[in-house]
């Protein structure tokens, strides 16, 4: 039930899919199965890495790191909304909600950050291979993480500590399957101007600037892969590059089609949600898939050890 007047509010309803209960079912299936072979797919990854020595690299470490995140982020959102798609009770407590939102911007942020540094690596390998070894060594990659989870971290308690010392004394109904920023501004029924230029101006430095480092990366490593005289050498930069460069296509354009877009006129809010949420949960489970079949020493590390697991469950 909705909480109004001077109650102040204990607990927040998930809208979810309420008004479409035809597909909870059918939703629940898809968002399990999504959700499994992204676990699955980032741990491969990650197992791989750990396993294989040649991929004990500054840029596979960044890659760990990826698929750490993608394992993450999803983790915060989808088993709650698994158990509102089967069950009549969409509430979560106050704390639980803060805390929801806390690490959902917290990783999503460090992720931004991540593909950032990811593309500066990818820049050092490509526009100075000589010095690639002594500019990306093993301390400053660990540096650059430490950078990246601080500021995704620091980032999200500014906009958590924000958003949750507004007032709540109106309805506590959040049109959105989790906890966010936006649609849990909307329910306060004090002045949110504060919150609002918090999220326009550090959000913006932060993610502006992360972006554009991605950017002028690109356009730098084009710029050199281009200038290069034979077929096979543009080929072989550009392979070093080219899945991250989907990934960073991917993680932007699904940002924007789930915050920038207009809402549609000729759909249900609610189908406006779940257009959201299959993008949300399908780009990390896309990643991994984008590594193993983009990246030879991925495939050959993924081969070695799948090989190695059938061969440890022979008699």
């Amino acid at each position: 039930m909705d909480v109004y007047n001077l109650t102040t509010v204990t607990q927040f309803i998930l809208i979810g899919l309420s008004d479409l209960p035809e597909v909870r079912y059918p939703l629940f299936v898809a968002f399990v199965i999504i959700y499994q072979i992204t676990l699955l797919g980032n741990g491969a990854i990650l197992l791989a890495i750990v396993t294989e020595r040649k991929l004990q690299t500054p840029m596979y470490y960044l890659l760990a790191n990826l698929s750490l995140l993608d394992i993450f982020c999803p983790s915060a959102t989808v088993p709650k909304m698994l158990k509102n798609l089967l069950t009549e009770d969409h509430s979560i407590s106050f704390v639980g909600c803060a805390l929801q939102l806390y690490f959902l911007v917290a990783l999503a942020g460090t992720e931004v950050f991540l593909l950032a540094v990811m593309a500066y690596d990818r820049y050092v390998a490509i526009c100075f291979p000589l010095r690639y070894s002594l500019i990306m060594t093993k301390v400053r990659c660990v540096q650059l993480l430490f950078g990246t989870w601080a500021a995704g971290f620091l980032n999200s308690f500014l906009h958590t500590m924000s958003t949750f010392s507004l007032s709540f004394c109106n309805s506590n109904r959040v049109n959105q399957y989790y906890c966010d920023i936006p649609p849990v501004v909307a329910l306060s029924c004090s002045s949110t101007y504060m919150t609002e230029m918090l999220v326009l101006v550090v959000g913006g430095i932060f993610g502006v600037g992360a972006f554009l480092i991605t950017l002028i990366s690109y356009i730098y490593i084009v710029s050199t892969i281009l200038k290069i005289q034979s077929v096979e050498g543009k080929r072989k930069a550009f392979s070093t590059c080219a899945s991250h460069l989907l990934v960073v296509f991917l993680f932007y354009g699904t940002t924007i089609f789930t915050y920038i877009r207009p809402s549609s006129s000729q759909h249900s809010p609610a189908r406006d949600r779940l257009i959201s949420m299959l993008y949300g949960v399908i780009t990390p489970m896309l990643n991994p898939i984008i590594y193993s079949l983009r990246n030879t020493e991925v495939k050959g590390a993924l081969r070695k050890v799948f090989h190695l697991r059938m061969c440890s469950q022979k008699p």
